[in-house]
């Protein structure tokens, strides 16, 4: 249990980087929109896996990726529209 709650944390919090240099730089020229978009898919697959398995660490870690690549997704869009 504690490797799949390390694993979700750090799969998590793998986007916060990006959105971090996204933020300083104000550039995402560099980031893939369909990279995002099968991670979205992914994270959010695996929150509906662990709503039917009722394993809380799953689903708290994959809806917090799901939102934080969601976020990502808006700055790459949002500084297309800026530009």
């Amino acid at each position: 249990m504690i490797l799949g709650i390390i694993a979700g944390i750090l799969t998590m919090c793998g986007i916060i980087p990006q959105i971090y240099k996204a933020h300083k730089t104000q550039k995402t020229g560099d980031v893939s929109k369909g990279m995002l978009v099968v991670i979205m898919i992914g994270v959010f697959l695996w929150t509906v896996y662990g709503i039917l398995k009722s394993d809380f660490p799953i689903i708290i870690t994959n809806a917090i990726a799901f939102l934080l690549n969601s976020y990502m997704l808006f700055i790459v869009y949002k500084l297309e529209l800026d530009d």
